[in-house]
């Protein structure tokens, strides 16, 4: 047994690498970020994962904001989604949209937000930017991806996507989940989101793909700043290898019927939370 173990470390990490060497991806936040999250003994996890369009500024908002939680007993991986419009306090500043807290403090105030307004633990964080996400699609699913776009897309995403089922590769999927112009909004945005989310774990959880994952890691690696501890990567990429995951459950802040549309007139168009009663709902979301 010790040896299986020994052989798969090995293999794990000389996979790492070779993916490493052959990634062409330079992304890196500049300086490095302070975080206070507590760090996880394994059991369960939290890991903040932003998506951003750095555009070359130091920090832009948030463009996109979700939190993976991973229960490693029930092997039950879980996705929240938090609508960027959400109305909440940001510690330090005032009450804004929350995709602000990044903008303003990097990922330790987005941590302090949802901890104050959710109270929601953040043991790690994950930032991707734009082109980086396209790359860890072509990675994971070479083949692209099968999506029934519902409406014409153009309008904010640099590209037109035409109605119909479809076979969408990096950019044109990024483009895809980033669209928001329409009746559904963000809320539709969410949903799509929610859906390459899942589409994604299959790709990588599929016989052709799950003994490929270290060497998967190795080629998005660069595209992530992130502060999770390679132990803890690989500790959680051994039950993705032995195929004992299950499907992604997902769930999204604000939950129906617990917010109002309102405009405030310095930021616009926001969502006014029942705070108590997200609370309460994402507690019983995290114990099922």
């Amino acid at each position: 047994m010790l040896l299986v173990i020994i052989a798969a470390a090995g293999y794990t990490y000389f996979e790492y690498k070779k993916g490493l060497s052959e990634s062409d991806g330079d992304f890196k936040e500049d300086g490095q970020f302070e975080f206070n999250g507590e760090g996880s003994d394994l059991d369960e996890v939290n890991i903040l994962v932003l998506g951003i369009d750095s555009r070359g500024e130091d920090h832009s908002r948030s463009d996109s904001m979700m939190v993976i939680h991973y229960n490693k007993k029930q092997k039950q991986p879980k996705l929240i989604s938090i609508m960027r419009d959400s109305y909440v306090d940001i510690p330090g500043y005032d009450k804004q949209k929350v995709n602000a807290a990044y903008a303003y403090g990097g990922p330790e105030l987005v941590r302090k937000t949802l901890k104050e307004s959710f109270d929601l633990d953040i043991n790690y964080y994950a930032i991707i930017d734009f082109k980086g996400f396209a790359k860890i699609v072509d990675a994971v699913a070479p083949d692209g991806i099968e999506v029934d776009v519902p409406k014409k897309m153009s309008y904010g995403i640099g590209m037109t996507l035409q109605p119909g089922k479809q076979i969408l590769h990096g950019d044109r999927l990024l483009g895809y989940v980033r669209f928001r112009h329409d009746r559904e909004s963000d809320f539709g945005r969410v949903r799509r989101q929610q859906e390459i989310f899942s589409e994604l774990q299959k790709e990588a959880m599929s016989i052709g793909n799950i003994a490929q994952l270290p060497k998967l890691w190795g080629l998005v690696d660069p595209y992530i700043e992130t502060n999770i501890p390679n132990g803890v990567i690989f500790s959680l990429g051994k039950d993705f290898l032995l195929g004992s995951v299950k499907e992604t459950k997902s769930f999204r802040l604000p939950v129906d019927g617990s917010f109002t549309n309102k405009d405030d007139p310095t930021y616009g168009a926001v969502l006014d939370l029942d705070l108590e009663q997200n609370k309460e709902e994402l507690k019983r979301f995290l114990n099922e």
